[in-house]
């Protein structure tokens, strides 16, 4: 057993006032001139305000108006990506959002977390990349440098901090494999 103190009182916030000064207008912005929409309104204005602060979105991406957005300049989505109401894109590191994929309601991604082992807490960041045609369900959590694979399904509240396989489904805490997306044409 280790006998190291810890002591907060050191820690620093290492992003930068450029960071900060960039998040500050962010979340003015947007609280001024989007969140009060009701929640799938004005979809190419929400684009455009993502766009005017750096994120990389394509014109059919959708953005709820309750979703919250960390930090535009790390949000990457493609065509028919959704993130839909109340999801927390807590993207310190850069978070990608494949072509017809969907962050369902209350899901979070969060891409940062802090080192256990050092005494002052550092913050520790990964990227997120959820690729094409997968969907992550209502309340899920994905965690810092994991990828979820094409196609795959991340099942309601699970929590997924490991890699998700293309075409699987994954539910629970910690999110196991429950079995292969099989997709049924003319069903």
């Amino acid at each position: 057993m280790t006998k190291t103190k810890i002591d907060l009182s050191k820690y620093e916030n290492h992003l930068g006032r450029k960071h900060q000064m960039i998040r500050l207008l962010w979340n003015i912005t947007w609280a001024l001139c989007a969140r009060w929409l009701p929640r799938s309104v004005g979809k190419g204005w929400k684009n455009f305000l993502l766009r005017l602060f750096g994120a990389k979105i394509a014109k059919t991406a959708h953005v709820y108006s309750s979703a919250k957005v960390y930090y535009p300049p790390f949000l990457t989505m493609g065509e028919h990506a959704c993130l839909a109401s109340d999801v927390e894109c807590y993207n310190v590191a850069p978070v990608t959002i494949g072509a017809n994929t969907t962050v369902s309601q209350g899901t979070c991604l969060c891409t940062a977390s802090h080192d256990v082992t050092n005494p002052l807490n550092p913050l520790i960041t990964a990227p997120i990349v959820i690729e094409d045609q997968a969907w992550i369900c209502a309340k899920a959590y994905v965690g810092m440098g994991v990828t979820i694979g094409r196609g795959a399904v991340v099942g309601a509240t699970a929590s997924v901090y490991k890699d998700v396989e293309p075409w699987t489904i994954v539910g629970g805490n910690p999110a196991k494999f429950i079995k292969k997306r099989e997709i049924i044409e003319n069903a």
